[in-house]
């Protein structure tokens, strides 16, 4: 509901003199004058880069301007992170980032950038659950396979995931605080290594992203135990959930977003997040989200912040009662 102060600062905003509002206007409609740079924060081959390289082609065509996808891993997404933070806010620097953005305050002794204050929120890209895969060649057929094992055998198993504070990460902590069981976590500087040391048998299993996961399934090279999310995916239905396998309860979604330096224009914000949506309209991108397992959104720039500021509240105190910390 807009109160009477809102309803006046609006009402002045929309009747703004022309001078302030043609610069923002001319602003917009000259952007971008050059290359954009897209930031991913862990390596090539994972969820999170397909997407961005996805919808990054869509909006290149769309800006008249490369979208250059640059993949910067390392401290669990920090690096990439902090130097998003530092950039010039001029529209050029764009960010996909993930749960790591939101939680990695709680899990490092300490982070150069501030998660709110030094990042505008753009738009939520898409949710999508995490699916419990193990090898090909591994003994355990289903969730109750695992749980059997790794009650019978503290501490034997382990996971894999791209780093400390990914979704995949996150989403073995829930597993491993929900269903009282001791796996040990793996973190890798990223999916692709992760995921190439699951298919060799170097690991257990993985709560690896649909986007990266689920293709890996399909061709036999891992086999699909269960999804994170309390319903059935409809691009994987015979995967049954986590919850229904034993873990009951247990729901949780990944998500990308895209974000950019604070103090950038706010035209300039509101047009990316236009044409990011008008991406993900677009059928040969929908059509390859669906076969990806995700679930286009669109959000907001507002929206985002709130969510942001939501997934913080969440996954802080679960965080901290399980007593996570870099290097466990």
């Amino acid at each position: 509901m807009i109160d009477r102060r809102h309803f006046i600062g609006l009402a002045a905003s929309t009747l703004a003199p022309a001078a302030i509002v043609r610069p923002a206007l001319a602003q917009t409609q000259n952007w971008p004058t050059r290359f954009v740079r897209m930031y991913v924060p862990f390596t090539p081959g994972g969820g999170i880069d397909a997407i961005g390289r996805i919808v990054g082609a869509k909006l290149a065509e769309a800006w008249g301007q490369q979208v250059i996808v640059e993949n910067k891993p390392g401290a669990g997404g920090n690096i990439a992170s902090e130097l998003v933070a530092r950039s010039d806010p001029d529209g050029h620097t764009m960010y996909i980032s993930a749960a790591g953005l939101a939680v990695n305050q709680f899990l490092f002794p300490s982070i150069n950038y501030d998660p709110i204050a030094d990042f505008a929120p753009v738009t939520l890209i898409c949710l999508f659950p995490n699916l419990l895969v193990v090898p090909a060649s591994s003994p355990h057929r289903s969730v109750a396979d695992v749980l059997a094992f790794a009650r019978a055998n503290p501490g034997k198993l382990n996971y894999g995931s791209p780093g400390h504070g990914s979704s995949p990460h996150m989403s073995g902590e829930l597993f491993k605080s929900m269903a009282k069981v001791d796996i040990t976590h793996v973190p890798y500087r990223g999916a692709a290594p992760a995921l190439s040391d699951l298919v060799a048998g170097r690991v257990d299993l993985m709560f690896a992203v649909m986007a990266s996961g689920l293709p890996l399934a399909q061709s036999g090279q891992l086999r699909a135990l269960g999804v994170t999310t309390g319903t059935r995916m409809e691009s994987a239905p015979h995967v049954p959930t986590i919850a229904e396998s034993g873990v009951p309860g247990y729901d949780t979604a990944s998500w990308f977003a895209f974000f950019v330096p604070a103090k950038t224009p706010s035209a300039i914000i509101r047009k990316m997040r236009a044409d990011t949506v008008t991406a993900l309209a677009d059928p040969a991108v929908k059509q390859r989200l669906n076969q990806l397992g995700v679930i286009a959104v669109g959000s907001t720039p507002e929206e985002l912040g709130a969510h942001m500021k939501l997934e913080i509240a969440k996954w802080g105190p679960v965080i901290k009662a399980a007593g996570i910390k870099v290097g466990d």
